[in-house]
């Protein structure tokens, strides 16, 4: 079992929730969050003064994924979270021990 974590673009989100539902991914969780990458945040204009915005808003989406389904996801996040310009967001993908559903005990992929 894999997590992957997305941080995209939040307009994004409903198009990347739509894409892998029709692929059969039952949950995630969507967190919205602040961060800044390469692009370092920009310059807002606002009342007529400046404003240094740091850190930009982002959305993290969560998944937990069996190893067979792990490069489907990502490429289904990859084609609906891109926009071609900087800022497009970050996938990362981490190894999982375990996973057990708290209702009924499962264990491993049947919990997902």
């Amino acid at each position: 079992m894999k997590k992957i974590e997305a941080i995209i673009k939040p307009f994004k989100l409903d198009e990347v929730k739509d894409a892998l539902n029709a692929m059969g991914i039952q949950g995630m969780t969507v967190t919205e969050v602040k961060g800044f990458g390469r692009q370092k945040g920009h310059v807002e204009l606002y009342r007529g003064a400046e404003y240094d915005i740091a850190f930009i808003p982002k959305v993290k989406i969560e998944v937990i994924v069996a190893d067979g389904t792990v490069e489907k996801v990502l490429s289904t996040i990859l084609e609906k979270a891109k926009t071609g310009k900087i800022g497009d967001g970050k996938i990362f993908i981490t190894k999982l021990e375990d996973v057990v559903r708290i209702r009924t005990g499962e264990k491993g992929d049947v919990a997902i």
